[in-house]
């Protein structure tokens, strides 16, 4: 053990050599599971010792390398999914089947395709989406996001009760196994994700359609939060428009929500009791990259960050995304101040005063605080106002289907 390290009662990373808290599981600098800690045993009174049993006689299958671990052995995680072919069909719990169609996305939490109903139980011209993973891949924290918290019942009765007309959170038709080997999710068409929109050569949004999008956006995290549920991974990959009706904005990608007030008691703020830095690293909060499970200010935090990168187009540290310590360092100085980070990204172009506000209530936030979603929905409404628009109105924006 490192002699520093236990004068302070503390410990080092076996993989990197940071100084680390006694609590941690994970290591904040490099994202490695730490080993347990031994426990200390109390002394025992003091007995005559026992004699000792003669020893066995030594084989060579008895060496230190061939002993079995006295730990369980871990499970290995599968790898990344293998695309299925087009045509495939899937049979869901409910006794739907699926069609899939072309692959439209692949990466890590999992490959989305077009797919269409094979039951015949739905119209044959709908259009959905099919979300598939490896069976025990982060997918399946997504289907217990919906079977808790995201029924199609639930979401009608919370846009009645706040007169909401729209509500972006997904409507999950069907989900099932397929070949034991994966996992499926089926929703309706979720349209196009609005990066994909971005890429188009559009790179940066107007002021009144990132209005629009962020006011949408308050109204499903304050839909998810009431629910005991974070997102945990605000991005433009995760959000959707319809090119056929630019009023539906979706809020989607749920693999790394987090039940952050299970049975309405929110859970303590502990450095390194989760994997540090999940998520899309240029957008995720500071709580998340520290190995903290991330509460409500950290949707609100990664909203703020995409909101400027729409706006502007960079962040102070999208260049140095595989830099993890430079990112943190970065966030934790622009937290504290706003303004600067604001005039860095904006330079010589006029600032919005809904951002300032925005970023300024919400890097304020502590961790257990309730936001004032009204409020900071307010923040955006009045000068959409004022461009005699609303955010329930069609999305100003140009995009091909």
């Amino acid at each position: 053990p490192c002699p520093r390290c236990a004068r302070r009662r503390s410990r080092c990373c076996p993989w990197c050599g940071r100084g680390l808290e006694p609590t941690f599981r994970f290591c904040p600098a490099c994202g490695g599971r730490l080993p347990a800690e031994p426990r200390e045993e109390p002394a025992p009174a003091e007995q005559p010792p026992p004699p000792s049993p003669p020893p066995p006689p030594r084989s060579p299958a008895a060496s230190p390398a061939a002993r079995p671990s006295s730990r369980s052995p871990r499970k290995a995680r599968s790898g990344p999914a293998v695309p299925l072919p087009a045509g495939a069909v899937l049979a869901d719990r409910g006794g739907g089947q699926w069609r899939l169609g072309r692959l439209l996305e692949q990466g890590g939490c999992g490959l989305l395709y077009e797919a269409q109903s094979a039951s015949g139980a739905c119209p044959q011209k709908q259009r959905y989406s099919l979300k598939l993973d490896v069976k025990d891949g982060k997918i399946y924290n997504e289907q217990n996001f919906f079977q808790r918290a995201a029924k199609a019942g639930t979401v009608e009765k919370w846009k009645k009760w706040h007169s909401v007309p729209l509500l972006g959170i997904p409507s999950c038709v069907g989900f099932g196994l397929h070949a034991d080997s994966y996992r499926f999710l089926v929703f309706s068409d979720l349209g196009r994700t609005l990066q994909s929109v971005l890429n188009d050569g559009l790179h940066l949004l107007k002021e009144k359609a990132a209005f629009q999008i962020v006011v949408r956006l308050l109204d499903c995290l304050e839909y998810i939060h009431e629910n005991e549920y974070v997102h945990g991974d605000i991005t433009a990959e995760n959000i959707y428009l319809n090119p056929a009706d630019l009023t539906q904005v979706t809020l989607a990608g749920y693999c790394f929500a987090f039940r952050y007030c299970p049975g309405g008691k929110h859970v303590a703020h502990r450095e390194g009791s989760r994997t540090p830095h999940e998520g899309t690293m240029e957008f995720i909060s500071l709580d998340s990259h520290k190995g903290a499970g991330p509460s409500r200010r950290s949707d609100l935090e990664s909203l703020g960050y995409c909101l400027l990168k729409w706006l502007c187009g960079f962040l102070p540290w999208s260049d140095e995304l595989d830099k993890v310590e430079t990112v943190v360092e970065k966030k934790e100085k622009y937290r504290a101040d706003v303004k600067c980070l604001l005039q860095l990204c904006f330079r010589q172009r006029s600032i919005p005063d809904a951002l300032q506000s925005y970023l300024q209530q919400v890097m304020a936030l502590g961790y257990e605080e309730k936001p004032d979603y009204e409020a900071l929905r307010q923040l955006f409404k009045k000068p959409l106002e004022k461009m005699k628009a609303s955010a329930y109105d069609s999305v100003d924006i140009k995009m091909v289907p």
